[in-house]
């Protein structure tokens, strides 16, 4: 009976929901729709494997990926600071209770930085950069740096206080350097984990250079923008298949580095 009423409370909580959004899956259904959609589907078969084409699609799958590996370096430079300095372990004033004024508020500014990077989505930079610098892959590299560097920055900093911390006070009791006892007390014991989760950012990070290039952001998406605007079928179905398996890659080498860094 509790799972009833919980399934029945969802369901209206979730109906005015999906009223207001004018959700309408059967409009899928209706022949002024499935006319055009079955006639762009059947433009996938077979898809395009000209060489000239499959050489195209090659550089812009590496654009791809240089754009989601160049952005998670840019990310990482912003994030580790951030970190650094929003771990409250970290803080001499700390030790002995409340932290001072100052190193208080500078805490605060960083988490209010990284707040405010991770806040606007990758889309949303990508199109304040495309108009700043143009269409092209720097546009999707900043946005990406952007966004992933206040997450990275967030997640890095929760994973550095969630650890045992007690080597690190040790170690700012003693006199040691907050760096010293960064390296020395809280990496070690931190590093495999904190590893993982940046691998894990760089396979979502090629997902999102895929769809930045929807918007001029360059790569593969751009590509497919353009095969979809032309209406040609068979491009974007050998784009999505490469795309597919570049996602699947990307998946097995982030699983393959968890599992050798654990």
């Amino acid at each position: 009976m509790g799972r009833l009423f919980w399934s029945l409370a969802a369901l209206v909580v979730a109906w005015p929901m999906l009223v207001a959004t004018e959700f309408k899956p059967w409009v899928f259904f209706e022949p002024s729709s499935m006319k055009p959609t079955l006639k762009f589907l059947s433009d996938f078969v077979p898809p395009k494997v000209e060489p000239s084409f499959l050489a195209l699609v090659a550089k812009e799958t590496w654009r791809t990926v240089a754009i989601a590996t160049a952005g998670i370096a840019i990310a990482f430079v912003i994030a580790v600071p951030l970190a650094l300095v929003s771990v409250r372990v970290l803080s001499i004033s700390a030790l002995t209770g409340r932290m001072n004024a100052l190193p208080a508020s500078v805490r605060y500014a960083a988490r209010a930085l990284a707040i405010l990077l991770r806040s606007v989505p990758e889309l949303i930079w990508a199109l304040v950069f495309v108009r700043v610098v143009g269409l092209g892959p720097t546009a999707g590299v900043l946005a990406i740096a952007l966004t992933y560097g206040g997450m990275l920055g967030k997640v890095y900093a929760e994973i550095l206080e969630s650890g045992e911390t007690h080597a690190t006070a040790s170690l700012l009791r003693n006199g040691s350097g907050r760096l010293q006892a960064f390296f020395y007390g809280l990496l070690p014991q931190n590093a495999a984990e904190l590893t993982s989760y940046t691998v894990y950012r760089w396979e979502c990070a090629i997902r999102s250079s895929a769809v930045l290039g929807f918007v001029g952001a360059g790569g593969l998406g751009q590509q497919m923008d353009t095969s979809m605007k032309m209406f040609n079928g068979s491009e974007v179905a050998t784009m999505l298949l490469v795309f597919i398996a570049l996602v699947w890659l990307a998946d097995y080498a982030s699983a393959w580095l968890r599992r050798t860094l654990a």
